[in-house]
């Protein structure tokens, strides 16, 4: 995971990340198996802005950048 976030940060792959130079990591989940990562990441683009940041912020009410423990 370490990798691609670093890749993400360094700004190699393409995407929203590089498009908006996201560079801090807020908020993440782990699945074991890719299609309920898919099929959380459909969920999640589905939702209000408002409800993401909710998410986030029960989460990690600081917004600081999550990556730095990895």
């Amino acid at each position: 995971m370490k990798r691609r976030v670093d890749e993400h940060k360094l700004g190699f792959r393409e995407g929203f990340t590089k498009r908006y130079n996201i560079k801090l990591l807020v908020y993440f989940e782990e699945f074991s198996e890719i299609r309920y990562a898919i099929e959380r990441e459909k969920q999640l683009k589905g939702w209000l802005r408002s409800k993401k940041v909710k998410l986030i912020e029960k989460f990690n009410p600081n917004w600081g950048d999550l990556s730095e423990d990895l």
